[in-house]
């Protein structure tokens, strides 16, 4: 995928990706080399951050390049000029775009108007980069991904979108438990049985029956940002989904905990469960700048 867009999981095959990850391991491993050595990665963010920002800053520094954060009072994208300009400046100058959006759109139009790559560093459609920490975090834990099994607890953003696809390509039998209404939509799934791999995606209602026997239990926030004022609401839907010690007892007793953060403690999860041993929560969260270093390394280094 030398040279190209990272918008989606879905602008990988299942070989590139698990590419991906053994690249990240060998990394995380045997330290990155200066592959990057005079690139220059423009991260145009318009939320905040802290792991997305960190962990891209430190995947440049650690591959010998640079990366220059752009804050969304300082572009103002889409009201002080619009993002095929923003797209079109920044190719001149850089090497590699990181965009942190709100809309998925935006992504898409930077990817259309730069000529040089662009990284989906979350959009409210996917967050392709976390899907590969994840998916790192478990290779780590659990040696193979084909025939694992994970359960995600909550909505059907874009995380949970971009798991899906990176499960079934990675052969990942994920398992998704929220309230009506808040399931994957139709054309996801639909995606999803197209995708080769060997994983599988299922949908179940009852927090209880979805994590008997798996791996790993994962869980996000109940509103992510742009849906603040859907927090009251959400609260009282989600309140059965809440990953706590009674919830987490339906579990094996070996089954590690993840969280994208950052986590809402006391809402989708209780602080002695995100405190507990079974957590690999900062394991996941380092994970971030590994896997955004085999990312740029793939796309930028050869």
């Amino acid at each position: 995928m030398l040279g190209r867009d990272f918008t989606s999981i879905l602008d990988v095959s299942d070989t590139e990706l698990t590419h991906i990850l053994d690249l990240a391991l060998g990394m995380k491993r045997d330290g990155p080399s200066q592959v990057l050595r005079g690139q220059t990665l423009a991260m145009v963010f318009e939320k905040p951050s802290l792991r997305t920002r960190t962990s891209f800053e430190m995947a440049m520094h650690r591959l010998g390049g640079h990366a220059l954060y752009m804050s969304a009072g300082e572009v103002q994208m889409g009201r002080r000029e619009p993002a095929k300009d923003v797209a079109r400046v920044l190719a001149r100058m850089v090497q590699a775009i990181a965009a942190r959006t709100y809309l998925h759109a935006t992504v898409m139009e930077l990817a259309d108007y730069a000529d040089i790559p662009v990284i989906n560093a979350l959009s409210d459609d996917e967050h392709p980069c976390q899907a590969v920490a994840d998916l790192l975090t478990l290779r780590e834990r659990f040696g193979s991904l084909q025939g694992l099994k994970v359960t995600y607890l909550g909505d059907g953003n874009n995380v949970a979108r971009s798991l899906a696809y990176a499960s079934v390509m990675t052969g990942v039998d994920l398992t998704i438990t929220g309230p009506e209404g808040y399931e994957l939509p139709a054309e996801v799934m639909a995606i999803v049985g197209t995708l080769p791999g060997g994983g599988s995606v299922s949908q179940v209602r009852d927090p209880h029956l979805a994590l008997r026997d798996c791996a790993a239990v994962y869980t996000d926030v109940w509103a992510s940002m742009g849906q603040e004022h859907e927090v009251t609401l959400r609260a009282e839907r989600f309140r059965a989904y809440q990953l706590n010690a009674e919830l987490l007892a339906s579990a094996p007793d070996d089954a590690i905990i993840l969280h994208d953060l950052p986590a809402h403690r006391g809402e989708e999860i209780t602080d002695d469960v995100i405190e507990s041993p079974r957590s690999a929560v900062w394991d996941q969260a380092e994970n971030r700048m590994h896997a955004q270093q085999a990312v740029l390394a793939t796309i930028l280094g050869g």
